[in-house]
């Protein structure tokens, strides 16, 4: 069983973000973590798992509450995690302080991944970030020091200040600090998003996705992710495993069903056991397992899909096959393969 935690909260919302976050109310933090402690109670009740696989604590940005207040989440889930359990939580460079940083080792975390999409100064503030690029780099030397090993930094990247040169120097910069992974992300416009009243911000430039991952010299292991260790949270979610969803925002799965808490921060402060369902019949997970399988190394049992076209994309080489489970060797066209097996 995996189990996310979603934490609303940040100091600033960048151009880019369509994630459930908020730049006020934070005086409404304690209350927000009793309301998410009383929905994970629920869940683990309902739910009984014996072992948790992952806890990724994400956001927003879990950098903005202070460390103790995550000791009830743990002292709860002390006997659901042992030391193979990865226990990752997302910060923000500006926010994750060495004392941060050394609380949530202390509470049990193993791994912490910063949101740092450019080392370049004029694109950072191109994407509404609140810190420096001297920031990242001290936020991440800062967290080795404390004792991680486990590391990620996010890229953003097909952004339209992007050129060869800067990708180059976004990524030669990011490999000589002292990570295992990167996730490196292609620019997306969203809706009710900054960006989407000036969507000429992302480039769309095929290339560059092809250049970042000639650039990344740590193997790829997912459309956006590359790394000597393999975040076992993101392979639970491509797997398409259980997963708890806690939290303003949080998406939860039991196999059958999405299931939604409230997005509204108040609403679900006052009532967090309002939960949406979303019955997924076998059709619609039949499509979920062919595109995060194409999308990863996870593959895709070839009992899912079309033999007639299985063979087609055989024999031009765009899937490989291992046992009785199908490849894609180039994930850039997950989404194509998924749309043709569908």
């Amino acid at each position: 069983m995996l189990l996310y935690c979603h934490i609303p909260f940040c100091d600033s919302k960048c151009h880019y973000c369509a994630f459930n976050s908020f730049t006020h109310n934070h005086h409404l933090k304690k209350e927000y973590m009793r309301a998410l402690m009383r929905q994970l109670r629920r869940e683990l009740e309902q739910k009984n798992p014996s072992k948790l696989q992952s806890l990724f604590i994400g956001g927003g940005t879990p950098s903005t509450i202070d460390a103790n207040l995550y000791e009830p989440l743990f002292e709860l889930l002390e006997p659901l995690v042992d030391k193979k359990t990865e226990i990752t939580f997302e910060a923000n460079p500006n926010s994750a302080s060495p004392d941060w940083l050394q609380g949530i080792k202390a509470l049990g975390a193993n791994r912490v991944s910063f949101g740092v999409q450019s080392f370049n100064e004029k694109k950072l503030k191109f994407l509404g970030r609140a810190h420096t690029p001297s920031q990242a780099i001290q936020a991440i030397e800062n967290a080795q020091k404390v004792g991680f090993t486990h590391i990620n930094l996010d890229i953003i990247y097909d952004t339209a200040m992007d050129t060869k040169k800067l990708l180059q120097y976004d990524i030669a910069q990011a490999l000589t600090l002292p990570i295992d992974h990167i996730s490196a992300y292609a620019l997306s416009i969203e809706e009710d998003t900054p960006f989407a009243k000036t969507p000429q911000a992302a480039a769309n430039k095929e290339e560059f996705g092809y250049l970042i991952k000639e650039l990344i010299t740590l193997p790829q292991y997912e459309v956006s992710n590359f790394g000597s260790y393999r975040c076992r949270h993101n392979i639970g979610y491509w797997e398409l495993r259980p997963y708890i969803g806690i939290g303003c925002g949080a998406v939860g799965f039991d196999g059958k069903n999405r299931y939604y808490p409230c997005s509204d921060l108040h609403a679900y402060i006052q009532n967090p056991l309002a939960i949406q369902n979303e019955r997924l019949n076998s059709q619609e997970l039949r499509l979920e397992r062919l595109f995060l399988g194409f999308r990863s190394i996870v593959g895709v049992e070839r009992s899912l899909c079309d033999e007639k076209k299985v063979q087609i994309l055989l024999n031009e080489g765009k899937l490989l096959q291992k046992g009785d489970r199908l490849y894609n060797p180039n994930f850039f066209l997950a989404d194509e393969l998924a749309l043709y097996l569908s």
